[in-house]
């Protein structure tokens, strides 16, 4: 696809992203849940959350390089087939190696699925700001629904028919994205090695710091997927509303694509990540210290607005540094701090649940949160200090 993308390619896109984040969205308590059930202790369930993202930090940039040779369709229509084989496989798991080769195939297809739908919503036509925003409020309105939906349906139906449905809008997924045109070769462009883009985006003193910023970003994803459904059902919460607790985090963030967005300043100043930064970990902290519905629904739309915020501006920083050649490469880069919070976040949160209690996790990983806020003033400056920040292709 090209900056002279049609219009009638924005819908199906949108329908497609929209149906492969309500498959996103059930694995968030579906997963978890099935594994609390089956007895896992918390460094089990950590494991099976967090082992598979080492290989999705491999894929993501592999998919990144594709998505610079050949497109984002062909990357987006591989990672649809992947989801529905993934529920396919959680439908039949009834221990933890089955659960595991379900979650690799989910996080491969994540892999593959961000740094293409990032480029793809980055060409899209209109400002670029705003189609970002619309891509990421369509993201987490299919991760609400997912999340609640997953609730309800556990409740009436269980784990089994719940996991069907989620190999069905993968597949439901599939039907929209092949509608999307290929991608428009260029006869004038000299055909590249698949990964030359990384040669020169890894010297831009920019990528640590959208990495950190990214990681930040992910944090409460990481914790949606993992231990925050345990933490509500600890408290005494049904599935049901477990689910509709998850989705008000995506509520936070669809709020900041969709109506926040338009107002904010993506420029180089430090001042919209630090207080995004902040925001979170003093979040993330805060929901350890109440059980009340209301607090704990205030503090999840308030986590999913600073990290929605916060993924806004590392997604318009790294398309601003690149070019329409590796932006895929580049997105992937940045969106290598989601891999590391979705590897390290369940499984540091595992090992402190069973060694001193779900509440003591929450508080030590915000104060590492906190402390990781702080250290992006000293990193901002260093990776700012230099004029030339644009990698050309």
């Amino acid at each position: 696809m090209s900056e002279t993308t049609p219009t009638r390619s924005v819908l199906p896109f949108f329908l497609s992203s929209f149906s492969w984040n309500f498959a996103l969205g059930m694995t968030y308590p579906l997963v978890p849940l099935y594994a609390h059930q089956l007895g896992m202790s918390g460094v089990g369930i950590g494991t099976l959350v967090a082992l598979p993202v080492v290989v999705q930090i491999s894929f993501n940039l592999i998919g990144g390089a594709y998505t610079d040779q050949v497109g984002g369709r062909s990357l987006m229509l591989a990672s649809f087939v992947l989801t529905a084989g993934a529920g396919s496989v959680f439908f039949f798991a009834g221990g933890f190696w089955l659960l595991l080769l379900g979650q690799l195939l989910m996080v491969i297809s994540r892999a593959m699925y961000w740094p293409a739908s990032w480029t793809l919503g980055s060409e899209m036509p209109g400002g670029r700001s705003l189609q970002m925003g619309r891509l990421n409020a369509i993201t987490n309105a299919g991760q609400i629904a997912g999340m609640a939906g997953a609730g309800f349906l556990l409740l009436w139906f269980g784990f089994g028919p719940s996991f069907l449905v989620l190999a069905a809008m993968g597949a439901l997924s599939f039907v929209f994205g092949y509608r999307l045109p290929e991608k428009r070769k260029h006869p004038g462009r000299k055909p590249r090695r698949l990964f030359s883009g990384y040669a020169q985006l890894i010297r831009l003193r920019v990528i640590p710091f959208a990495i950190m910023c990214a990681y930040i970003s992910a944090l409460p994803f990481s914790l949606s997927f993992s231990f925050y459904p345990i933490l509500f059902v600890e408290y005494g919460y049904a599935s049901d509303a477990t689910g509709t607790m998850l989705a008000l985090r995506a509520i936070g963030s669809g709020m900041a694509g969709l109506v926040i967005a338009r107002y904010l300043d993506y420029s180089a100043k430090l001042a919209v990540p630090l207080a995004c930064a902040i925001a979170t970990a003093l979040s993330v902290g805060l929901i350890a210290t109440t059980q009340q519905a209301w607090m704990i629904g205030l503090l999840m739309v308030a986590i999913g607005l600073a990290s929605g915020i916060m993924t806004l501006f590392f997604q318009m920083l790294i398309s601003e540094i690149s070019t329409i050649d590796n932006r895929g490469s580049a997105l992937a880069l940045g969106g290598l701090g989601w891999g590391l919070s979705h590897f390290s976040t369940p499984l540091v949160m595992g090992y402190l649940n069973d060694h001193l209690g779900i509440l003591p996790a929450f508080y030590i990983l915000g104060s590492f949160a906190f402390l990781w806020s702080l250290a992006l003033i000293p990193m901002h400056g260093w990776a700012f200090a230099k004029p030339h920040t644009r990698a050309d292709a």
